[in-house]
Protein backbone atom coordinates (compact mmCIF):
# COMPACT_ATOMS: atom_id res chain seq x y z
CA UNK A 1 0.00 0.00 0.00
CA UNK A 2 1.33 3.73 -1.22
CA UNK A 3 2.78 5.20 2.39
CA UNK A 4 0.34 8.37 1.09
CA UNK A 5 -2.70 5.94 1.58
CA UNK A 6 -1.49 5.09 4.96
CA UNK A 7 -0.34 8.48 6.23
CA UNK A 8 -4.31 9.51 5.15
CA UNK A 9 -5.80 6.20 7.41
CA UNK A 10 -3.88 6.86 10.25
CA UNK A 11 -4.82 10.17 10.05
CA UNK A 12 -8.29 9.44 10.23
CA UNK A 13 -8.01 7.42 12.56
CA UNK A 14 -6.32 9.80 14.70
CA UNK A 15 -8.76 12.58 14.04
CA UNK A 16 -12.03 10.18 14.74
CA UNK A 17 -10.30 8.31 17.95
CA UNK A 18 -7.67 10.38 19.67
CA UNK A 19 -4.84 8.85 20.40
CA UNK A 20 -6.64 5.77 22.75
CA UNK A 21 -9.90 5.75 21.48
CA UNK A 22 -11.70 3.45 18.81
CA UNK A 23 -13.01 4.27 15.65
CA UNK A 24 -15.68 2.23 13.17
CA UNK A 25 -14.75 1.44 10.05
CA UNK A 26 -18.22 2.72 8.61
CA UNK A 27 -16.11 6.10 10.54
CA UNK A 28 -13.16 5.68 8.82
CA UNK A 29 -14.91 4.99 5.49
CA UNK A 30 -17.53 7.91 5.67
CA UNK A 31 -14.37 10.42 6.23
CA UNK A 32 -12.00 8.97 3.75
CA UNK A 33 -15.55 8.44 1.19
CA UNK A 34 -14.29 4.65 0.49
CA UNK A 35 -16.63 1.56 0.93
CA UNK A 36 -16.54 0.17 4.65
CA UNK A 37 -15.45 -3.32 3.09
CA UNK A 38 -12.44 -1.85 1.07
CA UNK A 39 -11.65 -0.14 4.44
CA UNK A 40 -11.94 -3.45 6.57
CA UNK A 41 -9.52 -4.85 4.10
CA UNK A 42 -6.93 -2.18 4.44
CA UNK A 43 -7.57 -2.22 8.28
CA UNK A 44 -6.42 -6.23 8.56
CA UNK A 45 -3.55 -5.39 6.38
CA UNK A 46 -2.17 -2.28 8.48
CA UNK A 47 -2.99 -4.97 11.65
CA UNK A 48 -0.04 -6.86 10.23
CA UNK A 49 1.95 -4.60 9.82
CA UNK A 50 1.29 -3.24 13.46
CA UNK A 51 0.02 -0.44 12.83
CA UNK A 52 -3.42 -0.54 14.13
CA UNK A 53 -5.17 -2.93 16.70
CA UNK A 54 -8.31 -3.83 14.54
CA UNK A 55 -11.25 -5.77 16.32
CA UNK A 56 -13.69 -6.82 13.71
CA UNK A 57 -17.17 -5.39 13.96
CA UNK A 58 -15.68 -3.12 17.31
CA UNK A 59 -13.26 -1.36 15.03
CA UNK A 60 -9.58 0.02 14.92
CA UNK A 61 -7.43 2.20 17.49
CA UNK A 62 -3.85 3.10 16.74
CA UNK A 63 -0.86 0.64 18.21
CA UNK A 64 2.28 2.90 19.23
CA UNK A 65 3.67 2.67 16.13
CA UNK A 66 0.65 3.92 14.54
CA UNK A 67 0.63 6.62 16.97
CA UNK A 68 3.76 7.96 16.46
CA UNK A 69 3.10 7.87 12.94
CA UNK A 70 0.25 9.53 13.09
CA UNK A 71 0.92 12.68 15.04
CA UNK A 72 4.85 12.91 13.12
CA UNK A 73 1.89 13.30 9.89
CA UNK A 74 -0.09 15.75 12.14
CA UNK A 75 2.97 17.62 12.99
CA UNK A 76 3.88 18.08 9.76
CA UNK A 77 0.80 19.03 8.22
CA UNK A 78 -0.12 21.86 11.08
CA UNK A 79 2.88 23.46 10.33
CA UNK A 80 2.80 23.10 6.56
CA UNK A 81 -0.44 25.02 7.34
CA UNK A 82 1.11 27.56 8.97
CA UNK A 83 3.53 28.37 7.23
CA UNK A 84 1.04 28.40 4.09
CA UNK A 85 -0.34 31.13 6.33
CA UNK A 86 1.38 33.24 7.55
CA UNK A 87 4.74 33.51 5.48
CA UNK A 88 2.82 32.81 2.01
CA UNK A 89 0.10 34.94 3.10
CA UNK A 90 -2.71 32.10 2.32
CA UNK A 91 -6.23 32.43 3.52
CA UNK A 92 -7.04 30.08 6.40
CA UNK A 93 -9.93 28.23 4.70
CA UNK A 94 -7.35 27.45 1.99
CA UNK A 95 -4.75 26.18 3.49
CA UNK A 96 -5.81 22.37 4.96
CA UNK A 97 -6.51 21.45 1.30
CA UNK A 98 -3.28 22.53 0.38
CA UNK A 99 -1.27 20.55 3.40
CA UNK A 100 -2.44 17.53 2.32
CA UNK A 101 -0.90 17.72 -0.85
CA UNK A 102 2.52 18.45 0.81
CA UNK A 103 2.85 16.82 4.51
CA UNK A 104 3.73 13.64 2.92
CA UNK A 105 6.68 14.55 0.87
CA UNK A 106 8.03 16.93 3.25
CA UNK A 107 11.19 15.84 4.34
CA UNK A 108 12.09 15.95 8.01
CA UNK A 109 14.53 18.63 7.56
CA UNK A 110 12.14 21.24 5.45
CA UNK A 111 9.78 20.43 8.29
CA UNK A 112 12.63 21.42 11.14
CA UNK A 113 13.32 24.44 8.83
CA UNK A 114 9.60 25.84 8.70
CA UNK A 115 9.13 25.14 12.68
CA UNK A 116 12.39 27.51 13.29
CA UNK A 117 11.41 30.12 10.89
CA UNK A 118 7.88 30.11 12.35
CA UNK A 119 9.65 30.48 15.81
CA UNK A 120 8.61 27.12 17.25
CA UNK A 121 4.45 27.91 16.31
CA UNK A 122 2.76 26.21 18.92
CA UNK A 123 -0.80 25.78 17.00
CA UNK A 124 -2.15 25.67 13.51
CA UNK A 125 -3.97 28.69 12.25
CA UNK A 126 -7.29 27.01 12.98
CA UNK A 127 -6.38 27.11 16.85
CA UNK A 128 -5.19 22.86 17.03
CA UNK A 129 -1.98 22.32 19.00
CA UNK A 130 0.93 20.91 16.71
CA UNK A 131 2.73 17.85 17.94
CA UNK A 132 5.83 18.71 19.30
CA UNK A 133 9.19 16.94 17.35
CA UNK A 134 11.32 13.91 18.62
CA UNK A 135 14.61 16.17 17.98
CA UNK A 136 16.90 15.71 21.25
CA UNK A 137 16.25 19.10 22.53
CA UNK A 138 14.90 19.91 26.48
CA UNK A 139 13.08 23.04 25.44
CA UNK A 140 11.89 24.82 22.30
CA UNK A 141 14.74 27.52 23.37
CA UNK A 142 17.69 25.56 23.09
CA UNK A 143 16.04 24.11 19.33
CA UNK A 144 15.44 27.97 18.01
CA UNK A 145 18.97 28.75 19.19
CA UNK A 146 20.76 25.96 17.11
CA UNK A 147 22.01 26.66 13.72
CA UNK A 148 22.48 24.18 12.28
CA UNK A 149 19.48 21.77 11.37
CA UNK A 150 19.67 17.92 13.66
CA UNK A 151 16.67 15.96 11.68
CA UNK A 152 19.24 14.76 9.33
CA UNK A 153 21.49 13.12 11.95
CA UNK A 154 20.74 9.90 13.22
CA UNK A 155 21.18 10.10 16.84
CA UNK A 156 19.40 13.67 17.15
CA UNK A 157 16.20 12.02 18.38
CA UNK A 158 14.26 11.16 21.78
CA UNK A 159 13.99 7.70 22.81
CA UNK A 160 10.39 7.85 22.42
CA UNK A 161 7.68 10.13 21.51
CA UNK A 162 6.35 12.39 24.59
CA UNK A 163 2.70 13.81 25.46
CA UNK A 164 1.24 16.77 27.52
CA UNK A 165 1.05 16.27 30.92
CA UNK A 166 -2.55 17.51 30.55
CA UNK A 167 -2.70 13.83 28.64
CA UNK A 168 -1.74 11.68 32.06
CA UNK A 169 -4.64 9.88 33.60
CA UNK A 170 -4.88 10.42 37.47
CA UNK A 171 -2.35 8.81 39.72
CA UNK A 172 0.11 8.02 36.70
CA UNK A 173 3.84 9.13 37.15
CA UNK A 174 5.95 10.71 34.34
CA UNK A 175 9.17 12.17 33.74
CA UNK A 176 9.47 16.27 32.02
CA UNK A 177 10.64 15.47 28.87
CA UNK A 178 10.94 18.58 27.05
CA UNK A 179 9.40 22.62 27.76
CA UNK A 180 7.76 24.00 24.90
CA UNK A 181 7.92 28.13 24.61
CA UNK A 182 10.72 30.66 25.61
CA UNK A 183 13.05 31.66 27.93
CA UNK A 184 9.99 33.72 30.33
CA UNK A 185 7.79 29.73 30.55
CA UNK A 186 11.06 28.12 30.78
CA UNK A 187 11.62 30.44 33.90
CA UNK A 188 8.57 30.17 35.02
CA UNK A 189 8.53 26.28 35.40
CA UNK A 190 11.77 26.33 36.89
CA UNK A 191 10.52 28.71 39.57
CA UNK A 192 7.96 25.82 40.36
CA UNK A 193 11.02 23.06 40.11
CA UNK A 194 9.26 21.79 36.70
CA UNK A 195 12.81 21.08 34.60
CA UNK A 196 13.42 18.24 32.05
CA UNK A 197 14.15 15.41 33.60
CA UNK A 198 11.72 16.01 36.89
CA UNK A 199 9.72 13.25 37.98
CA UNK A 200 6.21 14.03 38.47
CA UNK A 201 2.88 12.49 39.60
CA UNK A 202 -0.58 13.50 38.31
CA UNK A 203 -3.08 14.21 41.39
CA UNK A 204 -5.87 15.77 39.51
CA UNK A 205 -6.87 17.46 35.86
CA UNK A 206 -9.80 19.43 36.50
CA UNK A 207 -12.27 19.90 33.81
CA UNK A 208 -13.73 22.44 31.40
CA UNK A 209 -9.62 23.16 31.23
CA UNK A 210 -9.20 24.08 34.78
CA UNK A 211 -5.61 23.66 36.50
CA UNK A 212 -3.60 20.52 36.38
CA UNK A 213 -2.56 19.32 40.01
CA UNK A 214 0.66 17.45 40.59
CA UNK A 215 2.98 16.16 42.85
CA UNK A 216 7.02 17.68 42.34
CA UNK A 217 9.52 16.13 44.87
CA UNK A 218 6.72 15.62 47.32
CA UNK A 219 4.84 18.76 47.16
CA UNK A 220 1.54 19.37 45.63
CA UNK A 221 1.38 22.22 42.51
CA UNK A 222 -1.71 23.42 40.85
CA UNK A 223 -0.42 24.61 37.40
CA UNK A 224 -3.09 26.44 34.77
CA UNK A 225 -3.80 24.60 31.47
CA UNK A 226 -2.11 27.22 29.71
CA UNK A 227 1.34 26.39 30.80
CA UNK A 228 0.84 22.81 31.56
CA UNK A 229 -0.31 22.41 28.03
CA UNK A 230 3.73 23.44 27.47
CA UNK A 231 5.43 20.51 29.10
CA UNK A 232 5.71 17.24 27.64
CA UNK A 233 6.50 14.67 29.65
CA UNK A 234 7.59 10.77 29.00
CA UNK A 235 5.16 8.52 31.10
CA UNK A 236 6.00 5.26 33.03
CA UNK A 237 4.55 2.16 32.25
CA UNK A 238 2.04 1.09 34.84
Amino acid sequence: MPQEETDEYLEAIYDIAGKDGVAKTTEIAKRLELSPASVTEVMQRMAEKKLVNYTPYKGVSLSKKGLAHARRIKRKHRILERFLHDILGLDQDKVHEQACLMEHTLTDETEEAMCKMLKGAERCPHGRAIPPCNLDFKTCHECLSEKTLKASTPKSTRPKHVIPITDLKPHQKAKIAFIRGGNKVIQRLADLGLTPGTSVFLERSAPFKGPVEIVVRGSSLAVGRGIAEKIFIEPKET
